[in-house]
């Protein structure tokens, strides 16, 4: 009960955040091209209670999952408001009726001038954006406060920048390098730190640099070819096979995902994952790195339960977009290092621009069917995982769950799908290069047709993810 309570109310403040964030870029730049807003709603169903300031009623009602803006002639004929999908894809939205600017859906003209239909087919496209577009700012805006005022880093860093892992058949491979090393030196720098060796592997693209490294008794020289791609803000020392140590001790399993490779191997929350096949890992990076390396090849497990010491067996499978083992970890213990503004941003950038190629790669393996439909994160995944987050300790979980929410919703809105925002922006490109409105009943028709699919859609979503919870998972053969 505990769980379900702290998930609902996260989940409900999430959504809140998104839906007011997308709703106010709406609104925002419907007032700039002066349409008329006719209310502003937090919520759906019952007014529980709200204000009139100006034309527009602001009010919060009584069902807190989505919200909508009305804006004058939105929908020629009712303005009916058609709640859209759920959050985890987008904000609620009305059924738009986009007509050519100045008439109505019967080609009579329209002397409203605050209409929406009143207002030329760029400013209702920048409308349709900017719901995705504040979404996206959102995104940063939290991960650059997080970067410029928290930023977490573990409380015991290892110093000396030494590498976990090296991934086979990658540059740093072919350089020489060996998990366990040291690095010296890396080109001009002498002592570097993690931050130093990224800073000039992004100077030196597509060159070779020269290092140091401490192997055992042993200095050794070794050089290393930067990758051309080091010019790309995507870049990162993962892609060259450096897989650095962050801090010391094992990996330690927080909770066991239901149904997935790690319950199956036969791990336990509190467990201590001390090694992979033989390789101390102390970061789930490496060992995500070193799953994705195997490509689902079984993995022997060193496990510390209770001071006893177990051999597992376990098959990663490919979730989401690598292989995993479906488990979520211990955090080790953090201290707060605020990076400057201008780091800041450059992380949030790099936070942003990682987490939307991850979302365009989904949708294009779902669309090519790599992925499976049933493996989407609806409502009721949102809500667990943002109970996790909300009970795990620092803030760094809590923040870039928002930060990846509202990108997706941002993403997800742009899809040109009939009732999503993109949808309407694809109906507008259309009517602009035909240099006439599509006919407003096929338009309906069209709205309708989507709207069932969609229903259908997060129906069976909102299903799988009741079927993972663990109530039902423990009952499957």
């Amino acid at each position: 009960m505990h769980a379900f309570l702290v998930s609902a109310v996260a989940f409900v403040i999430l959504v809140g955040i998104m839906v007011v964030v997308h709703e106010a870029g709406h609104f925002v730049v419907a007032k700039l091209c002066r349409v008329r807003v006719e209310a502003f709603s937090i919520g759906f169903g019952p007014r529980l209670f709200g204000v009139t300031w100006g034309e527009t009623e602001y009010k919060v009602c009584l069902l807190p999952f989505g919200g909508f803006v009305k804006m004058t002639g939105e929908n020629p004929e009712q303005n009916l408001e058609v709640p859209g999908t759920p959050v985890v894809v987008q904000a609620y939205e009305k059924l738009p009726g986009q007509n050519r600017a100045g008439t109505s859906g019967a080609g009579e003209p329209i002397d409203d001038p605050g209409s929406f239909l009143a207002h030329p087919r760029w400013q209702r496209m920048l409308i349709g954006l900017a719901g995705p577009i504040a979404n996206f700012i959102l995104a940063v805006v939290l991960m650059v406060f997080y970067f410029a005022f928290i930023n977490e880093v573990p409380a015991v860093e290892v110093k000396t920048p030494t590498l976990e892992w090296v991934a086979p058949d990658s540059p740093a491979a072919q350089a020489g390098f060996q998990p366990g090393d040291r690095i010296l030196r890396f080109d001009v720098f002498n002592k570097p730190d993690w931050g130093q060796i990224d800073a000039q592997s992004r100077l030196n693209a597509n060159q070779t640099v020269h290092v140091t490294v401490q192997r055992g008794d042993q200095n050794l020289a070794l050089n290393l070819h930067i990758l051309a791609s080091a010019k790309t803000d995507s870049f990162d020392l993962t892609d060259e096979g450096l897989l650095p140590q962050e801090f010391y001790g094992p990996i330690k399993v927080n909770e066991v995902t239901p149904g997935q490779p790690a319950e199956q191997a036969g791990l336990h929350s509190g467990d201590a994952i001390e090694a992979v096949d033989g390789h101390a890992f102390h970061t789930i990076t490496s060992l995500l790195v070193y799953m994705q390396q195997g490509q689902g090849a079984p993995i022997n497990l060193t496990v510390l339960r209770n001071g006893q010491t177990l051999h597992l067996v376990a098959h990663p499978a490919k979730l989401d977009t690598g292989y995993k083992l479906g488990f979520s970890y211990i955090l080790p213990p953090f201290r707060k290092q605020p990076l400057s503004f201008g780091q800041a941003v450059a992380k949030s950038n790099q936070f942003f621009g990682q987490n939307t190629f991850i979302v365009l790669e989904v949708l294009e393996r779902l669309f090519t069917r790599k992925v499976a439909i049933s493996q989407l994160q609806g409502p009721v995944g949102i809500a667990r995982m943002a109970g996790e987050a909300a009970e795990i300790k620092g803030w760094e979980p809590k923040f870039t769950l928002a930060a990846e929410i509202s990108i997706n919703l941002g993403i997800l809105n742009l899809l040109p799908f009939p009732i999503l925002d993109g949808g309407m922006i694809m109906f507008l490109v259309i009517e602009s290069f035909m240099k006439r409105d599509i006919n407003l009943m096929v338009k309906e028709r069209i709205y309708q047709a989507a709207f069932v699919l969609l229903l259908v859609f997060f129906a069976f979503i909102m299903f799988s993810d009741v079927t993972k919870l663990p109530m039902f998972t423990h009952m499957k053969p």
